[in-house]
């Protein structure tokens, strides 16, 4: 379980301590970034490891529903294509998670009994984390007593904006706690965060908060999920482990819909961070019409043939 490593207790003893280390992180080239980002998406992947990489993809989907109209109904179709994602093949993995809000945890947990899937809940007032504090926590123990397997929370984003870093720092450690056992997301929106510093700046603060997985984005904003900001998200998980010997995940979430997008993010990990994070424990793709685009292609890789999406299920 990550907690604050004793080289880094004297950088979270105050907000200006806080303030400090974070500004005192090196510059991000957004250039460089960029150009780095785009020259790893050129991979090109054939074949066998094309097979391999859409099953590990499958294998790392949190099968998502996070909408007003969530039915009970809704969420056990969920559960169940999380758990068969083809029903034609057996041998096709089962998804990673399936994520809901929190008052749909209870009806998840139920429907997914006897499989590996986990159940993910985002809490703490998501997508905008506009609550106090005491509504956010009851949030994540409402979630976590109806048996959430992970939570994703919102960090308060005008608070990191106005330079409240402590604060933000104190929250994620108060619902680390309220989490219990359960392995803790922390969702930056990294598209209102307005800069790669400040990208770098917050994944740095929620791993030395204790986060499980930093996560880029909620999927309710105009910009989610990039190569550029997954790539800079990679670089801090790395960078902390080899400082600490922690190792922390990373989620990408929103707008990756296609297995070649899918299998773009793949090569980063693989080119950034290595083997030891190609594995579902420490790699998540946030979406939903992904898997279907995933199954297809995987489909047209046994037969021969492109199925087509009446093939697949419409979540």
């Amino acid at each position: 379980m990550p907690t604050t490593a004793p080289a880094f207790a004297d950088a979270t003893a105050s907000d200006t301590a806080l303030r400090r280390f974070l500004h005192g992180l090196p510059g991000v080239d957004p250039v460089g970034l960029e150009a780095r980002a785009a020259s790893l998406g050129t991979r090109s992947i054939k074949t066998t490891a094309k097979a391999y990489a859409i099953d590990l993809a499958i294998s790392m989907i949190d099968l998502t529903t996070l909408e007003g109209a969530d039915t009970p109904g809704k969420v056990r179709a969920l559960a169940a294509k999380a758990v068969r994602p083809d029903p034609t093949d057996r041998g096709t993995p089962t998804t990673a998670a399936v994520c809901v809000y929190p008052d749909m945890v209870a009806t998840a947990k139920a429907a997914l009994q006897g499989s590996d899937v986990k159940v993910a809940s985002v809490a703490t007032a998501f997508p905008a984390g506009r609550a106090a504090l005491d509504v956010k926590l009851a949030d994540v123990r409402d979630a976590v007593a109806a048996g959430a397997d992970e939570i994703d929370m919102v960090i308060d984003r005008g608070a990191f904006l106005a330079g409240r870093y402590l604060k933000v720092y104190e929250e994620i450690r108060a619902v680390k706690e309220a989490s219990g056992a359960a392995r803790l997301k922390v969702i930056f929106e990294t598209g209102e965060l307005s800069t790669y510093d400040n990208i770098r700046r917050a994944s740095w603060l929620g791993m030395l908060a204790g986060a499980d997985f930093i996560k880029t984005s909620t999927g309710k904003v105009a910009v989610n999920a990039t190569p550029s900001n997954t790539l800079l998200m990679l670089e801090a998980v790395r960078d902390f482990r080899e400082q600490t010997g922690v190792q922390v995940g990373v989620k990408p979430a929103g707008g990756i819909r296609t297995s070649k997008d899918a299998i773009k993010f793949l090569v980063l990990v693989n080119e950034t961070v290595g083997e030891d994070w190609l594995d579902n424990h420490w790699f998540r793709f946030g979406a939903s019409s992904l898997l279907n685009d995933l199954l297809m292609q995987r489909q047209k890789l046994a037969t021969g043939r492109y199925s087509g999406p009446d093939y697949v299920t419409v979540d």
